[in-house]
């Protein structure tokens, strides 16, 4: 068990799901947190990664840093979306067991299931068959980092966690329209057409300023700021959507996700998800360069025939509930005030048609989510207004 005073290093602090996280650990007491950004931790170094772990020597990590995008970013990025986040996990992994780290939660992503995995998806239903291939090579780089946190923990005896949130969206959201999910890229599409609509320029302009468009930003001419809108169908009072808006998405809002993986950090075990009552206790040496030896319980399956195989040790962290793409088009524009027409492109791609996660496992682990779609629209939105009209 983390002591209010265990040094807890969260790596991805300023993203949408490392700083939901760190502001969730604040308002439980634990105060003593580390976070580099990038410019000050490039976690793809592997030497700066290990040069920071003799310095700091965390207690705990959470692995939330990750090189992200949505379908038209993964298709574009395909080398760097898998190469980038292995880079990130073993760095983080493997000086997280070099430096006796006593708990690790690693963050992936519901992607890692198959296209046509049956509905609602549990955590076996990993590696059942291929997957979507929009985003394949980020979820192998995900189902890379969950089984490296198994693998520690039945070779090693660690006590490294995996959880599987479903699509997030939040407060610090990714709003740029060349690499953003399909939340946050619907609102400033729908509202940005509301503002060309409106006339409201000076809205328009401050927007373009927090995140210009392929370097088009607010002091650019009126005429190329419409111009790039339109690259992504963004007009007067009308968005085009990739897509037939038919697929079905599972959404959680980030402070909810926060809550859910810091519950899982502070009370859940490798041995409460494998679900055996003894450990055997494992004395080993040292297994990498500079590692120091240590005594371990836990569960070594591997070395445990009578346990037979053990895998698929992640949770899922989600809310078993689902909207369609089009839903979630409707309930924005009707947050935002937009009044016109939102048309889908069939001739883009849909991605997966349906990924409802089963949170059973999640449930049992004594956690259920609090913040609904309709809810969460209307306080992503606020907060996508208040960081741009500062």
């Amino acid at each position: 068990m983390l002591s209010k005073d265990s040094k807890i290093y969260v790596a991805g602090h300023r993203g949408l799901v490392g700083s939901a996280i760190w502001n969730n650990l604040l308002q439980r007491g634990y105060v003593n947190l580390i976070g580099r950004t990038h410019r000050e931790l490039d976690l793809t170094d592997q030497q700066a990664v290990r040069d920071f772990f003799d310095r700091e020597r965390p207690d705990a990590v959470v692995l939330a840093a990750a090189f992200v995008g949505g379908i038209m970013a993964n298709s574009l990025y395909r080398a760097d979306f898998i190469m980038q986040n292995m880079l990130i996990q073993c760095n983080v992994i493997g000086e997280a067991y070099r430096h006796g780290v006593k708990k690790l939660l690693f963050l992936g992503s519901t992607c890692i299931y198959p296209k046509n995995a049956p509905q609602p998806m549990t955590e076996d239903c990993l590696l059942t068959s291929p997957l979507e291939y929009t985003n394949e090579e980020y979820a192998i780089a995900k189902i890379a980092g969950l089984k490296m946190c198994e693998s520690y923990n039945l070779q090693y005896g660690t006590n490294y966690i995996a959880v599987m949130p479903t699509n997030l969206y939040g407060p610090n959201d990714n709003f740029h329209l060349e690499n953003s999910h399909v939340m946050p890229a619907m609102i400033r599409k729908i509202y940005l057409a509301k503002l060309i609509h409106d006339g409201d320029w000076t809205t328009i302009r401050r927007d373009m300023d927090q995140r210009p468009v392929e370097g088009i930003d607010g002091q650019s001419d009126r005429n190329d700021i419409l111009n790039v809108l339109a690259h992504y169908g963004i007009s007067d009072n009308r968005v085009s959507l990739w897509g037939t808006g038919t697929p079905l998405r599972e959404f959680l809002w980030s402070e909810d996700m926060a809550d859910a993986s810091v519950h899982i950090l502070l009370n859940v075990d490798f041995s409460d998800i494998i679900g055996i009552e003894r450990y055997s206790s494992v004395h080993y040496g040292a297994a990498v360069d500079g590692a120091v030896d240590r005594d371990h319980t836990a569960g070594r399956g591997g070395a445990l025939p009578q346990l037979g195989e053990i895998r698929n040790c992640h949770i899922n962290i989600g809310t078993g509930k689902e909207i369609t793409i089009r839903q979630l088009s409707d309930i924005i524009a009707d947050v935002t005030g937009f009044t016109g027409t939102v048309v889908f492109d069939s001739s883009k791609p849909d991605g997966t048609m349906r990924k409802l996660t089963n949170v059973d496992k999640l449930h049992r682990l004594g956690w259920k989510h609090q913040v609904d779609v309709p809810d969460g629209v209307r306080r992503l939105f606020q907060w996508y207004q208040d960081s741009i009209s500062i």
